[in-house]
């Protein structure tokens, strides 16, 4: 179920980003202090055997952005190695990421993806609307952090969609193999450029809409890689046109088979945290608890916030956030480890 007003406001943020050009910083280089092979006897000793020292290649990571605490979002460039898939992704790091105490200590990674398209292209790749200043979400995930609501995330970006097709984040015969960018060669760049964790317990989605979906169903295709998802009105199953003849396929993306499959097995245990606004088409909730009703069980942990007068947009979303969902999935997920504890 695509709606019409995500797209509205992808182009206001693609203009509202255009006004961020005007910072300093915009354009420099930044490498997030990654390290990586080219220098890995400058390395400490990791903090614990979960932590994952960066990998190496760099990546050429330009700032997009420079919050007021002087954390920086970066955009690179990224030709998945495993799809073929080009395309951009932002990345920001939280301030206790540079912390000494944290030198060597791995981070958990949240993977952000946008409901529509993702947003109108524009040159050098399809934009990801949670980079936008307006909406704040690196903003509103430090205050949480101090809060205590929050893990402190790594946030990593990635375009949803290489066109103004829809793709559900998977390898649909014939198209580009987006589900494989997305799980893996996304995965891959930040384990190369940024200090994480080696085991699925620092690794989640959140989405809205049809990012929703995709986070959803990545998690329950790949429990053994990934712990967590913030589902926000979320599409339930598969909807793209480009399945059209491949059934088959279309079934192995769909989350209610997926969850099936999970609770055939017994686990992983995964914990999914679904998002709903009251003003939303019913639809959208009904969907939800007809998932959770069957599905939330055994392995299968869920919760639903439903979000008072919200509509289906990323600024309601973040409301949720801020209510239950980001501590639900950060209550499932590993914090870093102090160097020297």
């Amino acid at each position: 179920m695509k709606h019409p007003y995500v797209v509205a406001l992808a182009a206001v943020l693609v203009a509202s980003s255009a006004f961020l050009t005007g910072c300093s910083d915009t354009g420099k280089p930044i490498d997030f202090n990654a390290g990586g092979k080219a220098d890995a006897s400058a390395q400490g000793k990791p903090a614990d055997s979960d932590t994952l020292m960066p990998t190496g290649p760099k990546s050429d990571f330009r700032i997009t952005r420079t919050l007021d605490d002087g954390t920086h979002i970066g955009r690179t460039t990224l030709k998945g190695a495993k799809s073929g898939v080009t395309g951009s992704v932002w990345v920001w790091a939280p301030k206790e990421y540079t912390d000494p105490k944290y030198a060597e200590s791995g981070f958990p990674v949240l993977i952000a993806l946008p409901g529509g398209l993702g947003s109108p292209k524009e040159e050098g790749g399809v934009t990801n609307y949670w980079v936008g200043g307006d909406i704040g979400l690196q903003e509103n995930l430090t205050d949480w952090t101090e809060e205590g609501k929050s893990l402190p995330f790594i946030v990593v970006m990635p375009m949803l969609n290489p066109d103004t097709t829809y793709h559900d984040g998977s390898d649909i015969p014939g198209q580009q193999k987006m589900g494989t960018w997305l799980t893996e060669d996304v995965v891959n760049l930040t384990k190369a450029n940024f200090r994480t964790f080696k085991s699925r317990d620092g690794w989640a989605f959140m989405g809205s809409s049809s990012g929703g979906f995709v986070g959803l169903k990545s998690v329950l295709k790949f429990p053994e890689k990934f712990k967590a998802a913030i589902a926000s009105g979320p599409d339930i199953v598969p909807d793209s046109p480009l399945w059209a003849g491949h059934q088959a396929e279309k079934d192995a993306n769909n989350p209610e088979k997926l969850a099936r499959r999970l609770l055939r097995k017994g686990g992983p245990d995964v914990y999914l945290a679904f998002q709903a606004g009251t003003r939303e088409p019913a639809a959208v909730t009904s969907q939800i608890n007809r998932f959770r009703q069957t599905y939330g069980t055994g392995p299968i942990h869920t919760a639903l916030q439903m979000i008072p007068g919200g509509r289906h947009n990323a600024w309601d979303y973040q409301k949720g956030m801020e209510a239950s969902s980001i501590k639900f999935i950060s209550d499932h997920l590993k914090a870093p480890v102090p160097s020297g504890s």
